[in-house]
């Protein structure tokens, strides 16, 4: 049985949301250019997250379109704060998106395609993109906790580390680094990093990136992850959607990536189909649908613009916060 759906627009009409259906966001591209050809999205995309060139006009173009409105006000407002502070000499401070949703929804795919259009546009070249998987705990550390089942969960990241990153980020540090994650060994990778110098955007993708912390009683100051974002994402799906996309990878997976000796999953490549669509089932009902329904789903009113993605991946719907 699905967990009760949360309406995005309330009746009483206090959504703090301005809902558009996919034509008329569509509409709102005006004259943005489309830099992307074909060949480039086949390169973006994701295993099982399909996406069009006719999707990334109707969607992703308006978006773009958007936030480099938005990053283009708040560089003036940067610079306007500087004069007050009598700070000339500050350094660029770059502008931050988060990107949230499940397993299996499609952020990395959208991560990517938003960092292709967006570095096309004049004010913003220089687009960065992270993801949290960096940021989680090595195995070991979460096999002596009990938590390697528990991996995505909130528990599973190391969240002062990636607290310390943002900052940094956000104060304009010329060279930031994250540790590096590799999907195919399943763990982080001992002793690599990866560089963040100075963009104009950074975009910040991960299950958990708008889970606000347990505020404490006495007022003490807790940073959330989110309180570095200029914009935040949540990309939607319905479960019945997400489950049947998750077990589709997997299964995909096990012809291709899980095949590799170097492969965590090794030992789901070998076994038979029957038992392969078992352990998919078992891993979506086990760990991903309750992190969903627990930690993940109720972030999606946080959001600055909400994507609703429809079975076959299209998105339907856009919300966006009003100002």
């Amino acid at each position: 049985m699905n967990a009760p759906t949360v309406a995005l627009d309330a009746s009483d009409g206090l959504s703090p949301y301005r809902r558009f259906t996919r034509e008329e966001w569509a509409h709102l591209r005006a004259d943005a250019p489309l830099t992307l050809k074909a060949e480039d999205l086949e390169r973006l995309q994701s295993l099982n997250d399909p996406i069009s060139v006719e999707e990334v006009v109707a969607i992703y173009l308006p978006l773009s379109r958007l936030l480099s409105l938005y990053v283009a006000a708040t560089q003036g407002l940067f610079k306007a704060t500087q004069r007050f502070l009598m700070a000339e000499r500050e350094p660029k401070v770059p502008y931050i998106i988060g990107l949230a949703g499940s397993v299996a929804v499609g952020k990395s795919t959208t991560a990517r395609i938003l960092a292709a259009l967006l570095a096309r546009w004049p004010n913003t070249p220089k687009v960065d993109l992270v993801t949290t998987d960096g940021f989680l705990f090595p195995n070991a550390e979460l096999a002596a906790g009990g938590l390697m089942e528990r991996k995505g969960f909130p528990e599973s990241y190391d969240t002062a580390a990636l607290l310390r990153f943002l900052h940094d980020v956000k104060a304009g540090q010329r060279r930031v680094t994250a540790p590096l994650y590799s999907h195919l060994v399943y763990d982080r990778v001992p002793g690599e990093e990866r560089a963040v110098e100075s963009p104009d955007i950074l975009i910040v993708e991960g299950l958990n990136v708008l889970q606000p912390a347990r505020l404490p009683r006495d007022g003490t100051a807790i940073p959330f992850v989110s309180d570095f974002f200029d914009f935040s994402i949540y990309l939607d799906g319905h479960e019945d959607d997400l489950h049947r996309w998750y077990v589709t990878r997997f299964m995909r997976l096990r012809q291709t990536a899980f095949r590799d000796p170097r492969s965590y999953f090794r030992k789901y490549a070998e076994v038979p189909e029957a038992e392969a669509l078992e352990i998919a089932d078992r891993l979506w009902g086990t760990i991903n649908l309750p992190n969903l329904r627990e930690n993940i789903l109720p972030t999606r009113q946080r959001a600055s613009l909400i994507l609703t993605k429809g079975a076959s991946h299209r998105i339907e719907s856009v919300a966006l916060r009003r100002l």
